[in-house]
C-alpha cells in the first residue's frame, strides 16, 4: 500500500511534524494511542501509520482512524527501527525544517505534548532529540523516565526510585544521554545525518544508541518534563509475544547493553569497559547461580559471548560511529551513571535476593516496574534510604536494645581481652581458628586428634568477615545476643503476627529473657547464639510445615543449615527440635511434608557428622556447649519456682518476679474462647521446655576432661518453653484490641492486660541497667600462661597449670599460650591424661618418684599455680629436686623441671581428614544453594509471561 499521499492533519507550516505509529498486536493500547494523537492541541502535519504483522486486528484499527493511505502493513518479523525506516524512505521530506514524532502503539501522549515539545526545540536550535516525560499506562501517577543513561557495563539507569511518584520533582527541560523512542521526537535532518536506528538493535537499547550517536554528532538530546505521555512498556513487561527476534529478552537486552557501550566509547574507556564487564558478567553468573536462577545465568554469558564472539560486526559498528565520538566524550561522560550508584545497585539487588525475589536485574526495565502495593504504602517505599531504615520498626527496636545493652555492659566494653565463666580468653584471629579446624591432629594440651568442635569453624568465618578479629566476633554473637535476638524475633514473627506492637512486645520480652542476661553473665557463647536463632527455627518451621512447593522445601534447606549452626554450639538443640518437628510432622500431615523434616534433619548430621558420633560417644555433651563446664556457673540445686519463671539460675539472674507480667499474659490466653489450637500447641511446646529444664537441671554433667562435675544449665530448653508462651501470648492479642474497642469494663481490663504484659521487657531492662553485668565475665582478663613462662616456651614446651578449689586440686597442660577459643572442647585421650594426672598429684603430695620424669616425657616443662598459692602446696613443689622455683607469691607461683623435656613429634594426620573437610565444604556450598532465597517467578526481573491467548508454539525461544 502506498503512504506517500498521506493525509495532512494541519495546514503546511513551519516546522513541520511528522507522526509515524507502529504497532504489533497492540491493539488493546492502540485506539488510546490514536485518540491522543488526533487530539493533539498542536495537530501533527501527517500521520503515518505502520503494522508489523498484528494478528489482533491493529492494522484494520490504524486504517479506519488514518485512512488506507496512510497505513504501511510489514511482516511479522520487522523492528520498530525499520518500520520507521520504511516509511521515511517512501515519504519525501516535507520541506523546510521536518520533525519526526515516534510513537508506540502503547504510549498514549498528553494533548499538550507536542505543542510542549516544539516550544522546547524552538528555544534551543542545537537541539537534535526530545522526549517526554513517561508515566505508567495503568497507574498514572508513577513515573518511569524522565530520562535515561548508562553506565560502563551497560546497566540501565533511569534515576528514579521504585515506584516513584510525579510530584512535579524533576520539572524543566535537562540535557540527558537518552530518551525513550516512545514519544521521541527527532529532527529529520538529525535521523539522516546519524543513519536512524541500527537494524542491529531490533529490540532493547535501540533509543540508547541512537541518541548517543546525535550527542556524538554535536547535537543535543533533551527531556521535556512539561510534555507527558503514558506507556505501557508491553514488550519490556511481555504483555505481547516479541517476533523480532528469537533470543528471550533478558538475552537480547543484555547483549544490546554491551553491544552499545562498546560500539560508542573512545579506545581507551573500551577497554577498561571491556575488562569491567567481563569481570561484572563472571560475578552476575555466579550470583544467579547462587540465586538458583540457571537461565539467567546461561542468558549474561550467552550475552556477553555473542558480542565478543563477533569481533568484524563490532570493528564496522565502531568505524560507523567513529565522527565525533573522541571530541564529544567529555560531554557524554558527564551523563553517564556516576560510578557510585553502581554500589547503591548492588545493595538493591542483595536486599531484594534476601526479600526471595533473586537477583533482580534493572536492565531492561524501568525502576518503577515493581510488586503491586497497597494504598498508602507509596509514601513508605518512596523514601531515601535513610528513612526507610530508620523507620523500620524492627531497626528501632534493636536500636533500643543495643542502647540498654551498651549501658547495661559499661563495665565489658573497651577492655584489654574478654573472658571469664565459661569463656576462655578470647585471643588471636581468625587464622589461629582456621588452624584449629583444619588441622587433623592438635597441638594444644596433651595433643589430640579428635574433631574440633564445628562453632569453631563458624567463629574462623565470622572473624574472617570482621577483619580477623575473634574478639570482635565473639563480643557481636555474646554481648550483641540481646539486640539481635529482639531483631531476630521482630522479624522472625512478621507472617505469623500481624499487629506492629504485638510484635514490638513479643521481641523486647524475648530479648530481655533471664536466659539472655543470664547467658551473658556467665559467658555462655552457646546459649547466646541459640537464643539468637530460636526465632528464626520457629519461622523457617512454620514455613515447612505450611508453605508450598519451592518455598516449604527451601525453608528446610535453611532449617537444616542454621541447625547445624546452633548445634554445632549447643549439641541439646538437636534432639529438642527433633522431637517438636516429629511431633509437628505427625500433627499436620501434607503431601512432601515428612521428606522436608528429613531434610531439616538430616543436613546437620551430615554437617557435623565426625564431630557429631565423637559427642554421641559421651552423651552427657549433649547437655554441655562451647565453652568450660564450671559448679560455680549453675545452681546446684534449682528451685522450681525459678524454673517455671523462667530463671535457669547462675550468675545475672534477675528477681523472679520481673517474669511475671510475662507469665500472666499467658496464663489469661488460657481464658480465650478463640485460637484453642494455636494455644494448646503454644503450651505444650511450653510444657515440654519446663519439662526438659528441669531434667537438665538435675542431671550431673562430667566437663570434657573430667575436671568438674556440675549439672548441666537449662537455658536452651527454658529460650524454648518462652518461645511457646510468648508466641500464644501474642496471637491471642487481638482479644485484647477487641476489649479495648468494646468500652467499659473490657477497656480497662484491656488496659491492665497490657500494662501486666509490658512490664515484662520494662523491668527487666531496667534490672540490667541498674545491676550491669553481674557475674564472672570480665573485659580485663589475664593471660593464663604468665609472661615468663611464655617467653621461656619459644619451642612448643608445655605447661602444667594446677588450680585449688573447694572440691579439690585440678589441672589443665597448655602448650606455650593461653589457649583459643575451641581448644578447651577438644577432648584429650583418657590414658594419657590419667597418667599426667597422677604425675600431678604426686608432685603436689611431695611423694617424689618418677612424677617429674612423666611430665617432661609428656612436653611438660613449666609448673604454674594458679591464686591462692598455698604454703603446703609451695613447700611440696619445693621439695622436689626435679623442680627449680622461678617466682613465688600469693597471686602465682612458677616452677620449672630441671630435667630435658623431650616432647614426642606430632603423629601424622589422618589423610581422611582433609578429604572429608572438602566434602563438608561440597555439602554447605550445596546446602546454602539450596536453601538461599530464589526468584518467587519469572514476573521478578520484569519479564513476565506474556498474557495472550495464542497458541504456545508462538512463543520466542530461550
Amino acid at each position: 500500500m502506498s503512504i506517500t499521499d498521506s493525509p495532512r492533519l494541519h495546514p503546511p507550516a513551519t516546522p513541520t511534524v511528522t507522526a509515524i505509529v507502529v504497532s504489533h498486536d497492540g491493539a488493546r493500547w492502540l485506539r488510546e494511542t490514536l485518540d491522543a494523537l488526533l487530539g493533539q492541541t498542536r495537530p501533527v502535519d501527517r500521520a503515518v501509520g505502520v503494522d508489523n504483522g498484528s494478528r489482533d486486528g491493529s492494522a484494520a484499527l490504524l486504517t479506519g482512524v488514518l485512512g488506507p493511505n496512510a497505513v504501511l502493513t510489514l511482516p511479522r518479523s520487522t523492528s520498530f527501527g525499520q518500520a520507521v525506516a520504511e516509511v521515511l524512505d517512501r515519504l519525501g521530506p516535507a520541506g523546510g525544517r521536518e520533525w519526526i514524532w515516534l510513537l508506540h502503539d502503547d504510549c498514549a501522549p498528553d494533548a499538550d505534548a507536542l505543542q510542549n515539545l516544539l516550544r522546547a526545540a524552538e528555544q534551543d536550535p542545537k537541539a537534535g532529540v526530545l522526549g517526554p516525560k513517561l508515566r505508567d499506562w495503568l497507574d498514572r501517577r508513577l513515573l518511569l523516565e524522565v530520562g535515561v543513561t548508562v553506565d560502563r557495563t551497560g546497566r540501565r539507569d533511569t534515576g528514579l526510585e521504585a515506584r516513584e511518584f510525579d510530584q512535579g520533582q524533576y520539572d524543566g527541560v535537562r540535557d540527558v544521554l537518552s530518551v525513550s523512542t516512545a514519544g521521541m521526537l527527532i529532527r529529520r535532518d538529525v535521523w539522516d545525518e546519524v543513519g536512524g536506528l541500527d537494524p542491529f538493535l531490533p529490540l532493547f537499547r535501540d533509543d540508547l544508541d541512537l541518541c548517543w550517536r546525535v550527542r556524538a554528532a554535536g547535537h543535543r538530546v533533551q527531556n521535556v518534563t512539561q510534555a507527558v505521555a503514558w506507556h505501557a512498556e508491553a514488550a519490556t513487561r511481555r504483555r505481547r509475544r516479541i517476533t523480532v527476534s528469537g533470543d528471550h529478552p533478558r538475552r537480547l537486552d543484555r547483549r544490546n547493553a554491551i553491544f552499545v557501550v562498546m560500539a560508542n566509547l573512545p579506545f581507551w574507556p573500551l577497554m577498561w569497559a571491556l575488562v569491567r564487564n567481563l569481570l561484572s558478567s563472571a560475578f552476575r553468573t555466579l550470583l544467579f547461580l547462587v540465586a538458583k536462577q540457571p537461565a539467567d545465568a546461561l542468558d549474561e554469558i550467552a550475552a556477553i559471548g555473542s558480542v565478543l564472539g563477533h569481533p568484524i560486526r563490532m570493528i564496522k559498528a565502531r568505524r560507523a560511529r567513529a565522527k565525533g565520538r573522541k571530541q564529544h566524550h567529555a560531554a557524554i561522560k558527564r551523563l553517564l551513571t556516576p560510578p557510585g550508584a553502581g554500589y547503591r545497585r548492588l545493595s538493591d539487588r542483595f536486599q531484594s535476593y534476601l526479600a526471595g525475589t533473586g537477583f533482580v536485574e534493572s536492565a531492561g526495565r524501568h525502576h518503577a516496574m515493581t510488586a503491586s502495593q497497597e494504598d498508602g504504602e507509596e509514601l513508605l517505599t518512596d523514601a531515601g534510604a535513610i528513612q526507610r531504615i530508620f523507620g523500620n520498626p524492627g531497626v528501632l527496636l534493636f536500636l533500643a536494645l543495643a542502647v540498654v545493652t551498651l549501658v547495661a555492659e559499661r563495665g565489658l566494653i573497651g577492655g584489654t581481652r574478654l573472658g571469664g565463666g565459661a569463656l576462655v580468653p578470647v585471643i588471636g584471629g581468625s587464622s589461629d581458628l582456621w588452624d584449629l579446624y583444619l588441622e587433623s591432629y592438635h597441638q594444644a594440651g596433651l595433643g589430640s586428634d579428635a574433631w574440633a568442635p564445628p562453632y569453631v569453624a563458624v567463629l574462623a568465618a565470622l572473624s574472617t568477615v570482621l577483619f580477623g578479629k575473634t574478639w570482635l566476633a565473639v563480643s557481636v554473637l555474646l554481648l550483641g545476643c540481646v539486640p539481635l535476638a529482639g531483631f531476630s524475633a521482630y522479624a522472625a514473627t512478621r507472617s505469623m503476627i500481624q499487629g506492629r506492637w504485638t510484635r514490638i512486645w513479643l521481641a523486647s520480652s524475648y530479648a530481655l529473657l533471664p536466659v539472655a542476661t543470664g547467658a551473658i553473665a556467665a559467658g555462655r557463647l552457646g546459649t547466646a547464639v541459640v537464643f539468637v536463632l530460636l526465632p528464626v527455627y520457629a519461622a523457617l518451621a512454620t514455613a515447612l510445615l505450611t508453605g508450598e512447593g519451592r518455598r516449604a522445601r527451601r525453608a528446610a534447606w535453611g532449617l537444616g543449615l542454621l541447625l547445624a549452626v546452633g548445634t554445632a554450639f549447643a549439641p541439646l538443640v538437636y534432639p529438642l527440635t527433633l522431637v517438636l518437628g516429629a511431633l509437628a510432622a505427625l500433627a499436620f500431615p501434607r503431601r512432601g511434608v515428612a521428606v522436608s523434616v528429613i531434610i531439616a534433619f538430616g543436613v546437620p548430621v551430615a554437617l557435623l557428622f565426625p564431630w557429631l558420633a565423637q559427642v554421641l560417644g559421651n552423651p552427657g555433651q549433649l547437655l554441655l556447649e562451647a565453652g568450660l563446664h564450671q559448679l560455680a556457673l549453675v545452681d546446684a540445686a534449682l528451685p522450681a519456682q525459678s524454673l517455671l519463671t523462667l530463671s535457669p539460675g547462675g550468675p545475672g539472674m534477675p528477681p523472679l518476679w520481673v517474669t511475671g507480667g510475662l507469665i500472666s499474659a499467658c496464663l489469661a490466653a488460657l481464658l480465650m474462647r478463640r485460637n484453642r489450637m494455636v494455644i494448646a500447641i503454644g503450651w505444650g511446646v511450653a510444657l515440654f521446655g519446663v519439662l526438659v529444664a528441669i531434667l537438665v537441671s538435675r542431671t550431673p554433667v562430667t566437663s570434657l576432661n573430667g575436671d568438674a562435675v556440675a549439672p548441666a544449665w537449662p537455658g536452651v530448653p527454658l529460650a524454648f518453653a518462652a518461645t511457646g508462651m510468648l508466641v500464644v501470648a501474642a496471637l491471642t492479642a487481638d482479644r485484647v484490641v477487641e476489649f479495648r474497642a468494646a468500652g467499659g469494663l473490657r477497656r480497662v481490663t484491656a488496659f491492665v492486660v497490657v500494662a501486666v504484659a509490658f512490664s515484662t521487657p520494662l523491668l527487666a531492662a531496667g534490672m540490667w541497667i541498674t545491676r550491669g553485668v553481674d557475674g564472672p565475665i570480665s573485659g580485663n582478663v589475664r593471660d593464663v600462661v604468665p609472661a615468663l613462662v611464655a617467653v621461656n616456651s619459644g619451642n612448643g614446651e608445655r605447661t602444667l597449670l594446677l588450680r585449688t578449689r573447694e572440691d579439690g586440686l585440678t589441672f589443665t597442660v597448655l602448650r606455650g599460650r593461653t589457649p583459643v577459643v575451641g581448644e578447651s572442647d577438644i577432648p584429650m585421650p583418657q590414658g594419657v591424661r590419667e597418667r599426667v594426672g597422677v604425675a600431678a598429684a604426686g608432685l603436689v603430695s611431695g611423694r617424689g618418684g618418677d612424677d617429674a620424669r612423666v611430665l617432661a616425657a609428656h612436653g611438660v616443662q613449666f609448673v604454674v599455680v594458679a591464686a591462692p598459692v598455698s604454703p603446703e602446696i609451695s613447700h611440696a613443689l619445693d621439695s622436689q629436686p626435679a623442680l627449680a622455683r622461678m617466682s613465688l607469691s600469693r597471686a602465682l607461683g612458677v616452677w620449672r623441671l630441671t630435667q630435658p623435656v623431650a616432647a614426642a613429634p606430632a603423629p601424622e594426620g589422618d589423610p581422611w581428614h582433609g578429604r572429608w573437610l572438602w566434602v563438608q565444604a561440597a555439602i554447605l556450598l550445596a546446602v546454602s544453594v539450596l536453601a538461599a532465597p530464589g526468584s518467587r517467578t519469572d514476573a521478578a526481573d520484569g519479564y513476565a509471561s506474556p498474557d495472550l491467548s495464542e497458541p504456545s508454539r508462538e512463543l520466542a525461544p530461550r
